[in-house]
């Protein structure tokens, strides 16, 4: 292994973990801005207001990315297994 492929397979890594968790953390800041607008509108500073929608959108987000996640999860898997004899030579 040289130090070119083990740089290369972590940054593969890295992007594909940034690519699953996209979603999720989208959604998040998106609910995050509207409930501070909405807060700041109505001059509501209440700290749990802002968790619990929070939550529900990043899970209700993870729900419908969930298949998406899934498929780049078994393709990079599937194709780390199939060329692992390739990567210990």
């Amino acid at each position: 292994m040289t130090p070119e492929f083990v740089i290369g397979f972590a940054r593969q890594a890295i992007e594909i973990t940034l690519a699953i968790s996209m979603p999720m953390l989208g959604v998040g800041l998106i609910v995050g801005v509207l409930i501070s607008i909405i807060q700041a509108a109505t001059q509501i500073q209440e700290m749990t207001l802002t968790f619990v929608p929070k939550i529900l959108a990043v899970f209700i987000a993870l729900l419908v990315a969930f298949p998406w996640i899934m498929d780049k999860m078994i393709t990079y898997t599937r194709d780390l297994f199939l060329n692992f004899p390739q990567y210990i030579k």
